[in-house]
């Protein structure tokens, strides 16, 4: 499966990604987590994957030698070192890594969070990203695209996603996930309450009846405790969740594959 996990920023979106990938990697022999932002980090001290920063010696490194590295470390975060990497450097070293990923024959799960700098709009998509997100599970390959910026992260990426979980935004502008979705776009947007008779049952709010669309929830602090989604997919399969009932072991520290399960939500 490739999942497309999308919300505005603030949402609570590194979090709940998160617990997506906590509650899958046992469900692969291997995890792989492109970190651009070093929010990852509490997989690594909960003991469900390994560690490795990457700056400039390993902006150096062949797709062989990347090879060796994600054999020897099957579960890993791979974090980008941000006062030595930037942005172009990351796509670069992504793409080489993605080339290292193909050719491993295993099942698993790949993760690429700020997905929108790894493969931009406006740049030409690189043939192993590329292959990632179109051939990748025929190979035994999962993938997760994480970003708040559907316009800028290259079409080919979103639309070859056979599931979505997508967050809030606001204006309610999802962009090329538009077309993806059976149900009024407008629930995305947190300032819209569109009619109850207009949305599907299972998409409706639990525990109250106004505003319809996503929302956040805060605590008497002020503080986000949890935020409302949406699931849906190819099978026709949607529902609304809640990540202020997601169970998770793990901190997370802000700054033809096998199926996707989603983490428990109590």
């Amino acid at each position: 499966m490739n999942l497309g996990f999308v919300a505005q920023s603030g949402w609570g979106k590194g979090y709940h990604a998160q617990s997506w990938m906590e509650s899958n990697a046992s469900e692969y022999e291997a995890l792989v987590v492109l970190d651009y932002c070093a929010e990852y980090r509490g997989l690594v001290k909960s003991g469900v994957a390994d560690h490795w920063i990457i700056g400039k010696l390993e902006a150096q490194m062949s797709v062989n030698d990347w090879m060796k590295v994600l054999q020897a470390n099957p579960q890993i975060v791979l974090e980008r070192h941000k006062s030595e990497i930037g942005t172009e450097q990351w796509r670069e070293i992504a793409t080489r890594i993605a080339s290292a990923l193909r050719r491993l024959d295993r099942d698993q799960l790949v993760v690429v969070d700020e997905a929108h700098f790894v493969a931009p709009q406006r740049e030409k998509l690189p043939k192993p990203i590329k292959e990632l997100a179109t051939t990748g599970r025929g190979a035994g390959t999962s993938t997760m695209w994480v970003t708040q910026r559907t316009a800028e992260i290259d079409k080919t990426i979103l639309t070859q996603c056979q599931a979505r979980m997508v967050g809030g935004f606001d204006g309610g502008e999802i962009g090329p996930l538009s077309s993806s979705i059976e149900y009024p776009a407008e629930l995305h947007n947190p300032a819209a309450d569109p009619e109850p008779s207009r949305i599907p049952d299972e998409l409706l709010p639990s525990g109250r009846k106004r505003p319809t669309s996503l929302q956040k929830h805060k605590n008497d602090a002020g503080q986000t405790v949890g935020s409302e989604w949406i699931y849906s997919d190819d099978d026709g399969n949607r529902r609304r969740v809640d990540t202020g009932t997601v169970s998770m072991k793990s901190n997370h520290y802000g700054s033809e594959g096998n199926d996707l399960e989603p983490p428990e939500y109590a």
